[in-house]
């Protein structure tokens, strides 16, 4: 074994479109503050029955039948998720009873919007040492079920979606080449939700005060997220010794658009080569990196040969990047 690739990729996302002009019935907002602010346009939302699993099972399914395996083939399903069907079982065990991957070690992975690329590593690692298994890596999230649509500073932002990728050992000397990973717990109170674990119970008291809906520091979150990103992108090419220039394609989480460009600027990379999709599906948090490296593959963004980045800043603080030859 020499390296492990990506062999397939798949996503999913929910039917019903929420616009800016739907959210300028909803509160106080408009579509040019939307968009001159994020870069979004609009996003998919979930109906009440639809829950992660139900995505990811989607998007797996999808990115299976894009690598010619089987789910009988997967040996590891890892899930990057902070929107969980519920707190357990795992979410990844109910896509693996879904998919019918009865060999596959299951397990969640809470790192938010970095919980892809810290999904990527993990099975990179396990892969290493079990060359025979092929992974799975999901994002997955339903960020409307956790969002407070009163709190206008919030709402416009996020969406629900899937993507997946599968992993396999190669013998030839491409694939993942490297990662760069981080954290700062100091900072984890900048962007949260308060409610449901064991430090808040779901009681009358806490749903009453809306701890069961995500809070976030708009502001300073903004300012990690640009320095954690654009450190992660030049750290990751520091690692593969790549220039700017030789990147064919930067993949970031798609948050913000200022984010996005702020990081291609500090790499010297024009926006040419930056996937972005923001202004389609708003931010999807663990999802929204996979659900773009699937669309870019879709639409011949990438070639075998090609220098993939993908970058991410989330929840946690949590950051990081990876370098892909495809």
């Amino acid at each position: 074994m020499k390296g492990i690739k990506i062999i397939g990729t798949g996503s999913a996302v929910p039917s019903k479109v929420l616009t800016n002009f739907d959210l300028e019935k909803i509160v106080d907002t408009s579509d040019e503050w939307i968009r001159t602010r994020s870069g979004i346009r609009e996003r998919h939302i979930a109906d009440k029955e639809t829950a992660a699993s139900d995505l990811a099972a989607q998007a797996a399914q999808k990115a299976l039948e894009d690598a010619g395996v089987s789910s009988k083939e997967v040996g590891l399903i890892i899930i990057g998720t902070v929107t969980p069907d519920m707190s357990f079982p795992s979410t990844s065990c109910m896509v693996q009873d879904r998919i019918g991957a009865k060999e596959a070690v299951c397990f969640d992975i809470s790192a938010g919007c970095t919980g892809f690329i810290y999904g990527l590593e993990v099975a990179r690692g396990i892969i290493n040492n079990n060359p025979s298994k092929i992974a799975l890596v999901i994002g997955v999230e339903i960020l409307s079920k956790i969002t407070d649509y009163t709190d206008r500073s919030t709402c416009v932002l996020f969406g629900d979606g899937a993507g997946a990728a599968v992993l396999k050992a190669t013998e030839e000397r491409r694939g993942i080449l490297d990662t760069h990973l981080g954290a700062d717990g100091s900072l984890g109170y900048l962007l949260y939700m308060p409610g449901g674990g064991s430090r808040n119970p779901l009681t009358h008291e806490a749903l009453d005060n809306k701890m069961h809906y995500l809070k976030m520091a708009g502001n300073e979150v903004f300012k990690s997220a640009v320095r954690a990103m654009e450190d992660s992108a030049v750290k990751i090419l520091e690692k593969v010794g790549w220039s700017g220039k030789e990147v064919s394609l930067l993949i970031p989480h798609q948050a913000n658009i200022r984010i996005i460009e702020a990081t291609a600027k500090r790499i010297g990379l024009s926006m040419e080569r930056v996937f972005v999709n923001i202004d389609k599906y708003g931010n999807t948090s663990s999802a929204s990196i996979p659900i773009a490296l699937d669309e870019a593959r879709r639409q011949g963004r990438i070639k075998d040969g090609d220098k993939i980045v993908l970058v991410a800043f989330g929840a946690g603080f949590t950051w990081g990047a990876v370098a892909i030859e495809w």
